[in-house]
């Protein structure tokens, strides 16, 4: 599985986009899955110039490809209304942070995408989400969505 419930945290307290960012990587990083934070941001970072990762109803899929992460992970966080520049205009609260080897780069990071894409257009899913109050909590939450996380 690519994300347990070390790569959980609810209510991260940052102040923008890059203070998620930063903060999530330092916790891959802690937790074996990235071995140069700056690197993977700046990967993360190059990916937002392209194209906002803020998806809209208020949710975030900022995601590297990059030679600084061990093996593929997936992270979620709750964070308290951050402008991430979405299409739809409104702040985020719901974050997911994919990372994956750039020898990866082909397959596993786009599964993630489509399911978890999939499952982000239904309200329910979204609420339950914000609705969690622990780490285990939102760990059955997405192994009961049929992610394949």
């Amino acid at each position: 599985m690519i994300i347990n419930e070390n790569l959980v945290k609810l209510n991260l307290e940052a102040s923008s986009r890059e203070d998620v960012l930063k903060k999530l990587t330092s916790i891959a990083s802690e937790n074996g899955k990235v071995n140069d934070e700056n690197a993977y941001i700046e990967a993360i970072l190059k990916r937002e110039e392209e194209f906002s990762t803020a998806v809209g109803f208020g949710v975030a899929i900022p995601h590297g490809k990059s030679d600084s992460v061990n093996e593929p992970f997936f992270m979620f966080s709750t964070v308290d209304s951050i402008d991430w520049k979405s299409m739809d205009g409104n702040p985020v609260d719901l974050v997911f942070l994919i990372g994956v080897p750039a020898n990866d780069a082909g397959s596993t990071h786009l599964k993630i995408l489509a399911a978890l894409s999939r499952k982000l257009m239904k309200e329910p899913f979204r609420d339950s989400l914000r609705n969690a109050n622990s780490s285990k909590e939102i760990m059955d939450i997405l192994e009961t969505s049929e992610l394949g996380l």
